[in-house]
C-alpha cells in the first residue's frame, strides 16, 4: 500500500452515463465510512486503429485508470454497461493487462464487486455481473454484493439485484437512475468500503 488515504477504486465504462451515474453513487455510499475515499476511473474506448486516436486525458467525465490505481486500492466496484450478457470490451482489455498484478497478488485478499446497466430490463444484468466476478475471483479478491436487508432490493422496478447494483437504461431514450437504484448503489458502495476497513485490520 502507499502512504495516501486508502480508497475505493470505483472503475467503469460508459457510453451514454448511466453506469457513470452509478458510479458516483457507489463513491456516496464509500464516503458514508470514515477512513476511507472513493477515487473513481473509467477506461478510454476500444479501437481497432494502430495509432492512438484518443486524448491520454479524457475531455469530460473520470480520468483514465492506470494500472498503479488498481494496485494500490483498498478496494474494487467494476461497472460495465451489458454486452450481450458480459462486460464491454473496454473494461475486459484493460483487466486482460493486469497479469502482472495476478502474478504479485497485488491484489488479494481485498474486496470487490460488480455494477451494470442494461438497454433492456431482461438483458444480461445478472449474467454481466457473474461474468464480472470471474477475474476478480482470479485475482484472489473478496466477493462483495447487496444483501437483502436492503429493502430496495424488494422494492425496485427497475434494476438492482443481490449480486450487485443494476441500473434499467432502456432501449429508446435513456431512462434516469431511479431513487431505488441509487440507494442500492448507495449500500453496496457503503459496504465495499466497510469490508475494506475490516479486511485492512
Amino acid at each position: 500500500m502507499s502512504s495516501e488515504a486508502p480508497y475505493i477504486l470505483v472503475l467503469y465504462y460508459s457510453r451514454t452515463g448511466q453506469t457513470a451515474e452509478m458510479a458516483t453513487q457507489i463513491a456516496r455510499g464509500v464516503a458514508r465510512i470514515p477512513g476511507i475515499e472513493a477515487r473513481i476511473r473509467t477506461v478510454p474506448s476500444v479501437s481497432p486503429d494502430t495509432e492512438a486516436s484518443l486524448p491520454a486525458v479524457p475531455d469530460d467525465g473520470a480520468p483514465y485508470a492506470s494500472k498503479d490505481d488498481l494496485a494500490n486500492c483498498s478496494g474494487l466496484a467494476i461497472g460495465s454497461p451489458t454486452r450481450f450478457g458480459n462486460m464491454a470490451a473496454p473494461l475486459k482489455y484493460f483487466l486482460d493487462s493486469t497479469g502482472d498484478l495476478w502474478l504479485n497478488g497485488a491484489l488479494a485478499g481485498k474486496p470487490a464487486g460488480a455494477f451494470t446497466s442494461t438497454g433492456s430490463l431482461h438483458g444480461g444484468q445478472e449474467s454481466t455481473l457473474l461474468t464480472m466476478m470471474v477475474p476478480l475471483l482470479h485475482h484472489g479478491m473478496v466477493l462483495c454484493g447487496v444483501p437483502y436487508s436492503e429493502n430496495a432490493l424488494n422494492e425496485t422496478t427497475a434494476g438492482g439485484t443481490p449480486y450487485g447494483p443494476s441500473h434499467w437504461a432502456g432501449t429508446g431514450e435513456q431512462q434516469a437512475v431511479t431513487d431505488h437504484e441509487k440507494t442500492i448503489c448507495q449500500t453496496f458502495g457503503e459496504r465495499l468500503a466497510g469490508l475494506a476497513v475490516k479486511l485492512s485490520d
